[in-house]
């Protein structure tokens, strides 16, 4: 058991840092928590469904990419630390410049406009519009289609989990290592959204900006850390 260990704590490590930074997608949660909690876990599971789709399709390729690559392996992991640090790095930018979203009404009909140019994960582009305030609550299964669908839109976090199952083929290579991994990934991201879903619910108004931020700090400092842990050790020219 111990030997699964680490791609468990390496999958929640990476869960955490793709579901952490507040975007667009974590206010619409939030809002959504604060009209019907029930919809809201079941978006949130929604949000947590594609980081763990993602990541199943990275570390399926990941192990095949990376035994046809051997040959220059250190060098693919010191690109693939390379493009997590250009997310991190894009990813804390961002979250430090974005406009700040408009407070949430507790109560009546209004629905609070989300913030117009920030999206949820790493990487997400500032340019972009955010999508749409639902008009009101949803079925859960409705809900969890929909967050589905606008989560998904997101390549970043493909290129994110490719980046580190590629960097990491030769220890995720075993199924049982793989499946470790893909667990921790999918249990972290889905208790961070469910996490949100109950602050939304209790607090009934939205998360402070000092909470924002070290969201930001936090979810980007994990995806940095991992990305100096796969760098190691470096390629030798020759």
């Amino acid at each position: 058991m111990t030997e699964l260990l680490s791609p468990t704590l390496g999958g929640a490590a990476a869960g955490l840092g793709v579901a952490m930074p507040m975007g667009a997608m974590s206010v619409l949660l939030l809002q959504e928590a604060m009209r019907h909690r029930r919809t809201a876990m079941a978006a949130a599971a929604g949000i947590a469904a594609v980081d763990l789709a993602y990541a199943a399709l990275a570390t399926g390729l990941g192990p095949w990419v990376a035994s046809h690559i051997a040959p220059v392996e250190a060098w693919v992991r010191l690109a693939s630390a390379l493009i997590l640090l250009g997310i991190a790095a894009h990813g804390l930018r961002t979250g430090w410049t974005a406009p700040t979203p408009p407070a949430a009404e507790p109560r009546g009909p209004a629905t609070p406009t989300p913030p117009a140019f920030e999206e949820r994960g790493p990487g997400r582009s500032p340019g972009r519009p955010a999508p749409p305030a639902p008009s009101g609550p949803a079925r859960p299964a409705k809900a969890f289609a929909r967050y589905v669908g606008l989560t998904a839109v997101n390549p970043t976090t493909a290129l994110y989990f490719a980046a580190l199952t590629t960097a990491q083929g030769a220890s995720l290579a075993t199924g049982a290592a793989g499946a470790a991994f893909l667990v921790g990934v999918g249990a972290a991201s889905l208790l961070w959204q469910q996490a949100l879903v109950a602050v939304g619910a209790l607090a009934g108004a939205r998360i402070s900006d000092t909470a924002r931020v070290w969201t930001f700090r936090l979810g980007y400092g994990l995806v940095a850390a991992y990305a100096i842990k796969i760098a190691f050790p470096l390629p030798t020219p020759g």
